[in-house]
């Protein structure tokens, strides 16, 4: 992480910010060009301090997320995150007709914890048909799993990465303090912009 601290103040390393927004800026081109093909995003950052600012950008830039829990396998093991999918999609339907409401009390109470559970977890993703093109993801170190999923299937990652982090293992690592939300929500804004600007682009094309 050397030649991405620009100094070292009482224990603290600072982050260099002409790194930042180079590398900020090669995501931003990256993601309007992905977004111009009608190519698909996954936003992961499931930490408190980072989840209701990923569940926004995420809804303004039409992109699926996960914001509360990464579910092993949620990529790598892509059959089984789209039965339940499937399921998570059954019951929103039986909810919304009354059917649940229909059914024993004890059965309606079964299934309407499994909706909520599903919900929950699955509630970011739950138009996602097939595996994203491009995922983003907020602190390589919490998203771990998902940085390992997305590594194995090859898809092209984006993150968000602090001082204590490995740079060589995203496509694009972005220095920032990825506990601070004024940060998050900085780098989000842009990468958000970039990709409503491209799929502007694509609606606008002949």
């Amino acid at each position: 992480m050397a030649p991405y601290i620009s100094a070292k103040r009482k224990g603290i390393h600072i982050t260099n910010l002409t790194r930042t927004a180079r590398f900020l800026s090669e995501a931003c081109d990256l993601v309007f060009d992905a977004a111009s093909k009608e190519n698909q995003f996954l936003i992961v950052g499931t930490k408190k301090k980072a989840a209701d600012s990923v569940a926004r950008a995420a809804i303004k830039a039409r992109c699926h997320y996960v914001n509360k829990k990464w579910l092993g396998g949620m990529l790598t093991n892509w059959s089984t995150t789209e039965t339940r999918l499937h399921k998570f999609r059954d019951l929103r339907m039986e909810q919304k007709t009354g059917g649940i409401n229909r059914l024993p009390k004890r059965d309606a109470a079964m299934l309407k914890r499994q909706l909520s559970h599903l919900q929950t977890y699955l509630g970011g993703i739950k138009y996602m048909t097939g595996l994203p093109d491009i995922v983003i993801i907020i602190d390589q170190q919490e998203e771990d799993t998902a940085l390992r999923e997305c590594i194995t299937l090859g898809i092209p990652t984006i993150c968000l990465i602090d001082t204590n982090c490995d740079p060589d293992l995203a496509d694009i690592s972005i220095p920032a303090n990825d506990d601070a939300i004024a940060s998050i929500r900085l780098i989000l804004n842009k990468l958000v912009f970039a990709i409503c600007e491209g799929r502007s682009r694509y609606i606008r094309k002949p």
